[in-house]
């Protein structure tokens, strides 16, 4: 009797079409699962659906909060999407964050009374280059000894987090702060510019610069050709005389650089202090933010205030008794459906008998 078997066949050129609704799919397969889970809990699933939708676009209020959750996950997601074209799985955007907002937070701390136009570039440029350097700890043992940086990178989030712990609930926790683990409130030089009388900051320019400029790199210039091969087949890259280790190390410290900027924005554009809990996980929900745009930098920045809604919707539901995780989990949802979906998109599902017969398609 012959055994059958399922094997995958990867796909010279996957339908456009495919590439297109595969995603569209897989988020309406997310919330389905999602409105299972509700049902399960005696909850209506499009009354809660239709309240997370009403509460996080519906008004100006909803619709600036989902903008200010939407710019640090722009950035993150920029940083991710940076690496991941070149296969470099950077699971550190959390870490890489949260090192951006501690070093920029110095600056302020250290020099209160710098004015506005050496305030705001110095914070800018120490983020970046914390977030790059600590992206680069992975980087270095990758290009050199091969370690896989999806393990290092994530361990490194949790390093970061406990180090902002270990200032704000001690040498850097403000004496007047009634003892919660917050530093002294940011200068008002120190402080990003908002539009208008809302909370959005002028953090979304850079988001919208960084993605074009990366959308221009990815498509027309010579680098980004580079990162694409590099992402391929090294072993092509390599025989076309490309620098591996180089671009392994630059990419990861650029990638690193763009999350530690959205530390930056958090805590000059939002807090104007560090704290603890800076960040609800946008270094995470990153990565899904990423992969559902396809490693498009301006798709981006469309996914991410759709997923800025998710989490504004999230806290919404609160009022209703309903628990915020459930955005939470409808995100954990659509990752796992668009990884199923990024499979069908570029292999064919054969089965075969035990004897190599392919019996369908």
């Amino acid at each position: 009797m012959n055994r059958l078997t399922f094997k995958l066949e990867k796909r010279l050129t996957p339908s456009p079409v495919m590439v297109f609704i595969i995603p569209l799919i897989s988020v309406l397969l997310a919330l389905l699962l999602g409105g299972i889970f509700l049902v399960l809990t005696g909850e209506n699933p499009l009354t809660v659906y239709s309240l997370m939708l009403v509460d996080s676009l519906g008004s100006k209020y909803g619709l600036t909060e989902t903008m200010v959750k939407a710019i640090p996950l722009m950035l993150t997601s920029l940083g991710v999407s940076l690496a991941f074209k070149m296969k470099l799985w950077n699971i550190g955007a959390e870490g890489q964050l949260y090192m951006g907002a501690m070093a920029a937070t110095w600056l302020p701390l250290t020099f209160p009374a710098l004015p506005v136009y050496l305030m705001l570039p110095g914070m800018i440029i120490l983020g970046m280059i914390a977030g790059g350097l600590w992206a680069l700890l992975t980087a270095i043992p990758r290009a050199i000894w091969k370690v896989n940086e999806i393990i290092t990178t994530l361990m490194l989030n949790y390093v970061a987090i406990l180090w902002v712990d270990f200032l704000v609930y001690g040498p850097w926790r403000d004496p007047e702060g009634s003892n919660f683990p917050i530093t002294a409130s940011f200068a008002e030089a120190a402080r990003l510019p908002g539009l208008g009388d809302s909370r959005v900051h002028t953090g979304l320019f850079f988001a919208l610069a960084l993605a074009v400029i990366l959308a221009i790199v990815f498509k027309y210039s010579r680098w980004g050709y580079s990162i694409n091969v590099i992402g391929s087949s090294e072993r092509a890259a390599r025989y076309a005389g490309m620098n591996i280790k180089r671009n392994i190390l630059l990419v990861m410290f650029l990638s690193g650089a763009i999350s530690g900027l959205a530390g930056m924005a958090e805590v000059s554009g939002i807090i104007g202090k560090l704290q603890h809990g800076i960040s609800p996980g946008y270094g995470y929900t990153a990565i899904i933010v990423a992969w559902l745009s396809k490693l498009n930098p301006l798709a981006i920045l469309i996914v991410s205030v759709l997923f800025g809604a998710l989490q504004v919707g999230g806290y919404a539901v609160q009022v209703e008794g309903v628990p915020a995780a459930v955005a939470t989990m409808l995100q954990g949802a659509i990752l796992f459906f668009v990884l199923g979906g990024e499979v069908l998109t570029n292999y064919r599902v054969k089965l075969v008998s035990q004897k190599g017969e392919e019996l369908s398609k």
